[in-house]
Parts: C-alpha cells; structure tokens; sequence
C-alpha cells in the first residue's frame, strides 16, 4: 500500500518566514540589509508558492489547480489596489487602469510568450485545445474593451472616464462574463480545458491527501500575501531608482505588476517545460481574466467612497498595444499548434511593451 506524500520541510518553513519579513520591513525605510532579506524573502516565497499550487492542482485535478492560483493572487492584489485608490487620493485615480492594463500585458505576452518559447526550445510543436484558449480570449477582448477602451470614447463624462451608471454596468458585465467563463471553464466544458497531452510521471504519482492539500492552500495564500505585500515595501526603493534612471514614475506599477505575476510565470513556464501548454495558457489567460473580471466591480463598489473622477479609458499608445496583442493572440490561438516563432513574437510585443513603458 503506498502512501501519500507529505510536504517537504522547506515549503512549510518558507511561508512564516517570509511573512515575518514582510512584517519587519513593511512602512520603514529599507536599508541594504533589509533589502536583501525582501528579495530573498519575495524569491522564496514565489519558489513555494508554485509548490503549493502545485500540490493542490495534484489534488483537486485541473483546471481547478490553475484557477485556484490565478484567483488567489488576483484577490490579494485587488484588496491592495482598492486600499491604495481609497487613501491616495487623485494620484491614485489612474492606478486600476495602469495595474490591469500591464497585467494584460504581462499575461497574454510575457508569461504566454515565455511559455512558448521554452515549450518549442525543448518540445518543438506543442498542441494545445484551440476552442478552449480561444474561448477565453474571447471573453478577454469584450472584457478588456468595456473596460478600458470604451471610456476613451464615451461622452456622458469628460475625460477617459465613465459616469456612474457607466461604471456599474461596466463592473456588472464583467462579473458575469468572468463567472460564466469559470462556469464553463470548471463544470460545463471541464473537458476542454485539459491538458491535450498524455499524462506524465507527476501525475501517475499518487495524490496527496486532503490534509496535506488542505494545508498546501493555506499556505499558498501565505505566500502570496508574502509576495505581494514584498513587492509593494520594496516599491519605494524601486520609485527612487526608477527615478533616478530617468524613468516615469508609472514605470514602478509594472515592476510590481512582474513581481506579483512571479508565481503565475514560474507555473506556466515549469508546465510548458512538461509539454503541458493548456496548462500555461489556462494560468496566463486566467490571470488577466481574474485581474478585469475582480478588479473592475471592486472599484466600482469603491468608487462610493473614492473622490474625483476615475480614470479607466487607456491612450493612443495603449490602445495599439492592446490592438495587437488582441489580432497577434488570435493568430496564435486559432490553429492548436504552437512554435518558437508565436513565442518570438509575443515576447517582442511584450519587450516592446516594457520599452514604451521606460520611453513614452
């Protein structure tokens, strides 16, 4: 009789005493020290995150596994994002618009491009089920231009902003897109978002039990709030250097925006490695549908208690970005198959991103 396995040490260490780091350094000035120990603190903390997920996916099957990744990060994040509009004041009135938008980008380019890329390096063609990622590329697109393109264009308000009544049906709409894909994605079309390859060793292995899964999704959640709350004490210090060099200040979201998406990057690319890339692609688009999907109604149940308009609608070089990454995504989701040259591809918009972010 063989026996279920159990947590290796490490990853039951590493969840404490990356929260003790964060409650050490979190509101005081970093010094060199302090720094090292949060970048430590942060690397652990993403290493035994993945982990965990892991552990959990092995459980509960996909795509749970992934969802549940995808939504527990998005949840934290969010819960950040809401408390720094409500007490920055105007400054913050563009953050959800920037934090979301470089989200999209991360995902669908950078963690979407780098899965490929490492995938077709050691696989060469991976086959992936074109309905299932095109589906939620779908959702994404109506997702993603209620949210962020419409207010460019609307007139009910001026400005890139929507009106109240514009907001909540934008916040509504995107609750019930994100719920039916979640819907589909978990009970009606299961099926369609599994992996298209044949199992491999890790899943033969035998499953661990429902204490040690039970204990790997507590301290998941440990690890993430560890990893985003890391990344924001250590966003002054990345302020001052980023300023320093001579970069915009909304540079510094989308560093923060890397750092939080580590866990997400790290799984897809270690799934793609395994000639699992449904299960990247499940991570990547997942991650930017939870990211509109919990973002947009949270802000706009805040925006009660925000003051002054919120800026939502994206600019002229945002909205060519978004453009392309939408028809180049398409391209590369329709066909099933995918090779070095989609990878290639969607890490130049990705890198064309990052430079446009430095250099507007």
């Amino acid at each position: 009789m063989t026996t279920a396995p159990t947590l290796p040490r490490w990853s039951l260490a590493v969840p404490p005493f990356a929260l003790l780091i964060l409650i050490l350094s979190y509101g005081r000035d970093l010094g060199a020290v302090l720094i090292v120990l949060v970048c430590v603190g942060l690397a652990l903390a993403v290493t035994a995150a993945v982990h965990h997920a892991e552990v959990v996916a092995h459980r509960v099957g996909e795509p749970f596994g992934t969802l549940i990744l995808a939504v527990a990060v998005t949840v934290i994040e969010v819960a950040l994002i809401v408390t720094l509009m409500i007490s920055g004041g105007e400054k913050a009135a563009a953050l959800a618009r920037d934090t979301v938008f470089a989200a999209i980008m991360i995902t669908t380019n950078g963690i979407v491009g780098l899965a490929l890329l490492v995938g077709s390096l050691r696989h060469r063609v991976q086959e992936f089920r074109a309905h299932a990622s095109g589906g939620a590329l779908a959702v994404l697109t109506a997702m993603v231009t209620l949210s962020l393109v419409l207010p460019t264009f609307t007139l009910s308000t001026a400005g890139p902003t929507y009106s109240g009544s514009q907001l909540a049906f934008a916040g509504v709409a995107s609750l019930v897109l994100y719920g039916v894909f979640v819907f589909v994605q978990t009970v009606r079309h299961r099926d369609y978002f599994l992996p298209k390859t044949s199992l491999t060793e890790d899943d033969h292995a035998e499953a661990p039990s429902s204490r040690t899964a039970f204990s790997s999704l507590v301290l998941l959640l440990a690890c993430l709030v560890a990893v985003v709350g890391l990344a924001k004490t250590v966003s002054p210090t990345l302020e001052a250097a980023v300023e320093s060099a001579g970069a915009p200040v909304s540079f510094v979201g989308v560093v923060i925006a890397l750092l939080v998406l580590l866990p997400e990057t790290v799984a897809a690319v270690r799934a793609s490695l395994r000639n699992r890339l449904q299960v990247s692609l499940n991570l990547a688009l997942g991650s930017a549908l939870a990211s509109i999907g919990l973002t947009i109604p949270a802000i706009a149940v805040a925006s009660i208690w925000l003051a002054g308009p919120l800026t939502l609608g994206l600019g002229p070089k945002e909205l060519v970005l978004l453009v392309l990454t939408v028809l180049v995504s398409m391209l590369t989701l329709v066909t099933g198959r995918a090779t070095l040259l989609q990878g290639t591809v969607h890490l130049t918009l990705f890198s064309a991103f990052l430079f446009l972010a430095v250099t507007p």
